[in-house]
């Protein structure tokens, strides 16, 4: 153990043997070769220098953010860290950290120290690497101290001096360990010390960017697996350290799956369409995502109805832009997790087939925090702990790749599908966003169902976005109904001064734009090109009915469906009237699934190939899943919209805004090849409309008027009552122009028809003057979109600001306020004695909204559960819960 009689510095200890340290300047070698190392590989320099606003990054530039990745753990010499492993009897009787306890130094309040400090480290030379006296490299500098998560507080009154600790003490002498280390990186990195050396730029990105990958090397660089603790007579000398140090590093860079060269390498060719799917030949919106868009468009916007093969279509683009080496990676975002597990395994398939020819494929993580299979999840350490003094060892499964063991790697991974909160993390003022961002830099960011973003999300993914795309990285956009207002958003190339003027697009040149479509930024405003046709022309008959509270005559609807053998799709807008719908049809005798969100992972699962099974292909050569006989209803809530491959016979669904009523007609009669197996007066697509049992939708207005589960104002699944109305108003003037009462729709032609006359301002603006009740709940929504748009502006990282000025500083509850936000306000609580009601099995965690807890957050240790015949209940707190083939639910 270090003390006064073996005066060592240290920078990690085993947390389980103390006597177990690494020096700090092996350590300080490990991470600065690790950064050297990812570096190296070439997409990311290409991204580190577009960050800056380079055309490319100069050696001597590279090791001077070496050097500071380097030193980003040099506050570690202060005796107060030093002395925290020492026996009680020798410390000094205080402690210290070694991030926050060095702002005193760096902003000269503690002058004592800050005199010797900088010139120990040779100051002078770093002052000379750009053209602002220094304010770059003090930057960088401030960066590198931020490596445990977000930007370093440099207000010198939000720490108190303390200069003892950065005296000598028992054998220790700071000021002469930091001179070391200031002698030890010239030797290491002596390109840094050219002096005809290009300057560091100055844009704040360019720091933002280095933050992300000195974090990254940190955590490659701590994991004990590839950095084992130094020891005398194994290892080189220390004086000698860093050529272990960087053999070490390209091991780890290649085996964490950041360096593809090997792999690409062994790319033989870009795959043809037919190798990588289940088709012959791409249709027309494939084609177009390849030739009517060039590889290296930074964003692409694609249209194309639900069905089309968009999902393909990106992963072919991915495939084209990896062959071009324009993108090492891909991160697939999906706007909900049960869509992301659902796309996951087409992905393997797809990355299977890819990587055919180079050696084996890359993992394909599932970026889905809690959607481990319980087997992964006992093997994988899901915490890597940088808030403690020690490091803990990590787990290291073969099994787990690297980046899907913690969720703040997600991004790292060459191949990942998750949710889109994920992606947004990278934007966001949450800890290690610079790292996720850094990460995801390399890849292709392709986002599905975009359309399905909230004004919040919105703003945040149009930040997001402007970070990926300004540090030179790649997006694609896809959805099935997207309006001409959100697609002008969309490809604004500046989000905060877009919004004002983004509507200003007739509804008549909306509607006659082109549908399937590609769309990209033109030189002076965007770019839209037909994708021409998929051949997926397809005519549905829609009608309406007052009978959206009314179960049992829902469920006569579905019993008489069923009866005759078809396949009944049932969503309604609330998991409550999903359940009700189940019971009645359960207790007519109807064969019914339920399918919602409210399910411990083992029961999704279950479920999610229940319904594909009851709802799926008919047997096909190409290997789809096969259709059950007889007939059966399905009911469930927005998780049966998307990414579920299912076909319905008939469609019965709660009104809702018409995008999202267009994509969940995508999943009836979704594959021709099932049409001849429909049952007599299934042929043609029906959809019926559950509607409120009145006139419009003007009762729902008032305080004491009716409530309708998912329909209403704020506080509702859709709170913008306009949309719904409109799209009410369609359907309605659709049966009146028709013979029989019941309205055609044709789809896709119709699609851009329909979404822009119930999304359009100009559609909107038919609520004007409309009376006090529609009038308030414009200024309401308005006031709603303000502030969220206000509201995520304000919780994004600032990489317009440098680190040391003080508006990139997090605000303090900004974590806790993103996850509110954006839904994933979920506790995993782990639970004891818990079988599935379904099949019997281990059910070892259930997630939980915190705000059905009453207390702070899950309980550490396991929750046990009191079971009964086919269900369990168990308590956390005053808060008790429910578990059964109906799912979770509190008591």
């Amino acid at each position: 153990m270090p003390d006064e009689t073996n005066p060592i510095f240290w920078a990690k200890a085993d947390y389980n043997n103390r006597d177990r340290i690494h020096p700090l300047e092996c350590h300080l070698a490990d991470v600065g070769a690790c950064f050297e190392a990812i570096l190296r590989q070439p997409t990311i320099k290409r991204r580190v220098a577009s960050a800056g606003g380079l055309d490319n990054l100069d050696d001597a530039i590279a090791a001077r953010l070496a050097v500071f990745a380097a030193l980003h753990d040099i506050g570690k010499v202060n005796i107060g860290f030093q002395t925290r492993i020492w026996r009680s009897e020798r410390k000094p009787g205080w402690t210290a950290g070694h991030t926050a306890d060095i702002v005193p130094v760096l902003c000269g309040k503690d002058r004592e120290t800050a005199d010797w400090f900088l010139d120990a480290l040779g100051w002078d030379d770093f002052c000379e690497w750009d053209d602002n006296g220094g304010e770059t490299a003090c930057g960088l500098f401030a960066a590198a101290m931020s490596h445990h998560g977000e930007p370093l507080n440099l207000d010198p009154d939000k720490r108190q001096a303390n200069p003892k600790i950065w005296r000598p003490y028992g054998g220790l002498d700071p000021e002469a360990q930091v001179r070391r280390v200031g002698n030890l990186i010239r030797r290491w990195f002596p390109d840094a010390f050219r002096q005809s050396a290009a300057k560091l730029p100055a844009k704040p990105a360019f720091q933002h960017m280095f933050l992300g990958l000195c974090t990254l090397a940190d955590w490659i660089g701590s994991n004990e697996d590839y950095f084992p603790y130094y020891k005398e007579g194994r290892d080189a000398p220390i004086d000698r350290y860093i050529d272990v140090a960087r053999e070490r590093a390209a091991r780890a860079v290649l085996d964490v799956g950041l360096d593809i060269r090997k792999q690409r390498a062994e790319f033989r060719d870009k795959p043809g369409f037919a190798a990588l799917f289940d088709h012959p030949a791409p249709n027309a919106i494939q084609t177009a995502a390849i030739e009517k868009i060039a590889l290296d468009e930074p964003l692409a916007v694609i249209e194309s109805e639900t069905g089309s093969g968009k999902t393909e279509a990106a992963l072919w683009r991915f495939s084209r832009m990896y062959a071009a080496r324009l993108v090492d990676s891909l991160y697939f975002a999906l706007p909900t997790r049960a869509a992301a597990v659902q796309i996951h395994g087409r992905v393997k398939t797809f990355a299977k087939r890819m990587f055919a020819d180079a050696g084996a494929p890359p993992d394909v993580v599932l970026a889905v925090p809690g959607y481990l299979r319980d087997e992964d999840a006992e093997r994988a350490n899901l915490l890597h702990d940088y808030n403690a003094w020690w490091e803990r060892r990590e787990k290291r499964p073969a099994e787990t790749p690297w980046a899907a063991r913690s969720a703040k790697r997600y991004l790292a991974a060459q191949i990942a599908v998750g949710s889109v909160d994920q992606a947004m993390m990278a934007a966001l003022q949450v800890r290690h966003s610079h790292m996720r961002a850094a990460c995801l830099s390399r890849s292709l960011l392709a986002i599905d169902e975009v359309h399905a973003s909230d004004p919040y999300m919105r703003a945040i993914i149009e930040e997001l976005l402007a970070a990926h795309l300004g540090a030179g990285g790649y997006a694609m956009l896809m959805s099935a109904t997207l309006g001409s207002s959100a697609r002008r958003r969309w490809l604004s190339p500046n989000p905060r001064r877009h919004r004002a003027d983004a509507d200003g697009f007739s509804m008549d040149a909306a509607i006659a734009a082109p549908y399937p479509s590609v769309a990209t930024r033109g030189a002076k405003s965007e770019r839209v090109e037909s994708a021409g046709s998929n051949d997926r022309e397809k005519t549905v008959r829609v009608e309406a009915r007052p009978l959206m509270g009314d179960f049992a005559a829902v469920a006569a609807r579905a019993l008489s469906a069923a009866k005759r053998g078809a396949k009944v799709l049932i969503i309604r807008n609330t998991v409550g009237y999903a359940i009700d719908t189940h019971r009645v049809l359960r207790d007519a005798g109807v064969r019914t699934i339920l399918h919602h969100s409210r399910y411990a992972a083992p029961d999704r699962r279950l479920l999610d190939g229940e319904v594909e099974k009851a709802l799926g292909n008919k047997p096909r050569a190409d290997g789809g899943k096969p259709r059950a006989d007889g007939g059966i209803a399905v009911v469930g809530t927005q998780t049966l919209e998307q990414s579920l491959d299912i076909d319905a016979d008939l469609l019965i669904t709660d009104l809702c805004p018409m995008d999202v009523l267009l994509q969940r007609i995508g999943r009836l009669h979704r594959h021709p090849a099932n049409d001849d197996a429909r049952p007599e007066g299934f042929r043609e697509a029906k959809c019926v409309i559950l509607t409120p049992p009145f006139a419009d939708l003007t009762p729902l207005l008032s305080q004491d008027g009716p409530k309708l589960n998912g329909l209403g104002t704020r506080g509702y699944v859709y709170p913008d009552l306009r949309v719904s109305e409109l799209t009410r108003r369609l359907i309605a003037e659709s049966a009146q122009s028709s013979e029989n009462g019941v309205g055609v729709w044709r789809i896709p032609k119709m699609n851009r028809e329909l979404v822009e006359r119930t999304t359009h301002p100009e559609a909107l603006s038919a609520f004007d003057g409309m009376g006090d009740e529609w009038a308030k709940l414009v200024i309401e929504i308005e006031g709603i979109e303000i502030a969220d748009v206000k509201e995520g502006e304000n919780i994004v990282v600032r990489r317009d600001c440098t680190f040391l000025d003080e508006e990139v500083i997090f605000g303090g509850d900004s974590e806790m306020r993103v996850q509110t936000r954006l839904g994933d306000d979920y506790v995993e609580v782990k639970l004891e004695h818990a079988l599935s009601p379904f099949n019997g099995e281990k059910i070892s965690s259930v997630s939980i909204r915190m705000r059905w807890l009453k207390t702070n957050g899950a309980p550490e240790t396991p929750v046990t559960t009191q079971a009964t015949e086919d269900e369990f209940t168990f308590a956390i707190g005053d808060s008790r819960f429910k578990y059964d083939r109906l799912g979770l639910r509190p008591l």
